[in-house]
């Protein structure tokens, strides 16, 4: 199951979408949420769906990788979907029990899965395709008009960049310490959730270990290195926008505008 988490996971192709400025993936990510959570009806789930397929097809990345960063969340898709059956009113289609179950508690199931697991797809699709350097030098960019009130952005762009950076790596290393724990006879899988959750401290004691040890390596490194914050930083590769990324803007404000008058007509 851990080996299915790929968020933070970068994958080097020469794309259109790869080639995008970094600061332009970052808007499309935030106006692609917007217009999910607008969607109403069939017709505009339908677009943002599209342009998942668009999107995923232009960058060339596997629907598998997408498929495979979904597995991890199956239990509360599936939590999601249930409470949205059970709990949404309307004439019920099917009774058991106390149980009822509406024709807009399944629309509303159904449209609720959708939306999470297009949600999930369309913000993994921003580090599949996004190294961490740029995804910093995007953030940064974007946020640097908090600079004008004292806000470090460089450091809070920094730190997201090397938390998501390093979110494969701690999970290969829980990866390694299960597989190690279960060598020695440990048991993970049986007894009730308390000793299940007893079980796990041998796996959280060296992890957090190993996480602070990394940390302390990054630290040193950058140190020795004279990294001494965005001050006075230069950046080897100047962001500069083109011509696709002004095309992909229009795109992204097609989507969003398509999405609001579908929503307006109930679609």
């Amino acid at each position: 199951m851990l080996k299915d988490i790929t968020l933070g996971q970068y994958f080097p192709v020469d794309t259109p979408i790869h080639r995008l400025d970094p600061r332009v993936k970052l808007v499309l990510t935030v106006v692609f949420i917007v217009a999910l959570f607008l969607a109403k009806w069939i017709y505009s789930y339908a677009l943002m769906l599209a342009y998942v397929v668009v999107v995923t097809g232009l960058a060339r990345i596997r629907p598998k990788a997408l498929f495979k960063g979904l597995k991890p969340l199956i239990i509360i898709i599936f939590v999601t979907a249930v409470l949205n059956m059970l709990y949404t009113g309307g004439e019920p289609v099917l009774v058991i029990w106390k149980l009822r179950i509406t024709e807009q508690g399944l629309y509303a199931a159904a449209f609720m899965v959708l939306r999470i697991m297009l949600l999930v797809c369309g913000t993994f699709l921003l580090t599949y395709t996004t190294s961490p350097i740029m995804l910093t030098d995007g953030m940064e960019a974007l946020m640097k008009p908090l600079g004008l009130i004292k806000v470090p952005v460089h450091e809070l762009a920094m730190m997201m960049s090397i938390a998501l950076r390093f979110i494969p790596t701690l999970i290969e290393e829980t990866d390694k310490i299960v597989s190690a724990q279960k060598a020695r006879g440990a048991d993970f899988s049986s007894g009730n959730i308390v000793r299940r959750a007893k079980a796990l401290i041998p796996i959280l004691v060296p992890l957090f270990v190993s996480a602070f040890r990394r940390a302390d390596e990054l630290a040193m490194a950058m140190e020795c290195r004279c990294y001494h914050g965005g001050k006075g930083r230069t950046r080897l590769h100047m962001l500069s926008m083109h011509s696709r990324d002004a095309a992909a803007i229009f795109a992204g404000a097609a989507i969003l505008a398509g999405t609001v008058v579908l929503r307006s007509y109930g679609l």
